[in-house]
């Protein structure tokens, strides 16, 4: 059966025959017959669906549900090292992933060790003994795009867990598992719900990985509740859709930033000019719905331009219907120092555009006139 028709289907409840899963709002379960469920931190059958589905999709021998995709991360990492053990991280990755290895995790006695923009990067490290590697498979918000089949090739099957957030790619434009990652991430509030009204997280992979972060998951609390997982596995029925059409607005209007006079320069996998755009177009399954764009800070005011925008929302997230645009400097990434900001190629005028499913002319026309109405006098 095709992924697209996998998605749109839920498993028939069995007394009642339902063809939508229902919404199982019950703190615990009558035993013996609920001894599968018992309490629902631990599992509820809302939840075990939506986290089937997803299996499937990303090919998954197992996987766990969380309150929210830093839950997803945090536990994740928290299941799998201990003090002495050594972590790889990719530097351009979400500012609060990168926060909590280089912070937390450092102090809790793991050797971490952050590595620059791009997969060649990781090359410095072949020889060294590494326990756990956490990448982006597309970063966020640079777009740069991990070739992690070369880095499995690198860092052997049993020796380094690879542990990868596909957030801004989805199952629909890349399998990482399939690629060679131990373990898949996903935060479920962004293009796999897809609406802007839930919080969810997501791990799967090997089972017996997954096992010890499911473990940990209910032990330290941050599981999925069951209203959740039936907003996200509804809104997730048309991920293929979505993706198809914001991922070709996208693309279009990637080409004709790049014309804008004010942008220094417009970051996306499949413009030729992008630094990964040979392997992207062999490691993406179509077009990625985020653009990144630097806009020339001389001449126009990030904050009017912003303040400007009468379609697309400033807002601190992405993966909606509706497009949103981020100041990482300011709002996604602030929580990082301006030089390590730079580090990871965010400059003061790095906007990122999460592109919706309005009209691609409309879309365009607004950045152009926001862009026209901030420049400086």
């Amino acid at each position: 059966m095709n992924d697209q028709t996998k998605i749109v289907r839920d498993q028939t409840e069995g007394e009642t025959g339902s063809i939508v899963f229902p919404i199982y709002q019950s703190s615990a379960f009558l035993l013996p017959k609920g001894e599968k469920f018992r309490y629902s931190r631990e599992n509820n059958p809302s939840v075990e669906s939506l986290c089937i589905k997803i299996n499937n999709l990303e090919g998954a021998d197992a996987g766990s549900c969380f309150s929210s995709g830093m839950g997803a991360v945090t536990t994740t990492l928290l299941s799998l090292l201990s003090p002495g053990k050594t972590l790889l991280v990719q530097r351009d990755i979400f500012a609060r992933s990168f926060k909590f290895i280089t912070g937390f995790l450092k102090n809790w006695g793991i050797n971490v060790i952050a590595f620059n923009p791009g997969t060649e990067s990781i090359m410095a490290y072949s020889n060294r003994k590494v326990d756990l590697i956490f990448i982006e498979s597309i970063t966020n918000p640079m777009l740069r795009v991990t070739d992690i089949e070369k880095i499995r090739s690198i860092f052997h099957d049993g020796e380094t867990v690879i542990v990868t957030d596909a957030t801004l790619a989805t199952p629909v434009l890349q399998k990482p598992l399939s690629l060679g990652s131990d373990l898949v991430i996903h935060s479920l509030s962004k293009f796999i719900s897809g609406h802007n009204d839930t919080i969810g997280g997501y791990v799967g992979g090997r089972k017996d990985l997954v096992s010890k972060i499911d473990e940990n998951r209910r032990t330290l609390g941050p599981s999925m509740d069951p209203n959740t997982a039936f907003l996200i596995n509804r809104g997730m029925k048309t991920l293929y859709v979505r993706m198809r059409q914001s991922g070709i607005t996208a693309f279009s209007i990637a080409k004709k930033l790049e014309k804008v006079e004010m942008i220094k320069k417009v970051h996306y996998p499949l413009l030729e000019n992008h630094a990964d755009y040979p392997r992207s177009k062999e490691l993406i399954n179509g077009y990625p719905s985020v653009v990144s764009f630097d806009l020339d800070t001389e001449k126009v005011d990030i904050q009017s331009f912003m303040s400007a925008l009468k379609i697309i929302m400033p807002a601190n997230t992405l993966g909606g219907l509706n497009t949103t645009i981020t100041h990482p400097a300011t709002m996604s990434h602030r929580t990082i120092s301006h030089e390590e900001r730079l580090r990871s190629g965010i400059m003061p005028g790095t906007m990122r555009l999460s592109v919706g499913l309005e009209s691609e002319e409309d879309l365009i026309g607004d950045l152009e006139r926001s862009i026209s109405t901030a420049t400086k006098a």
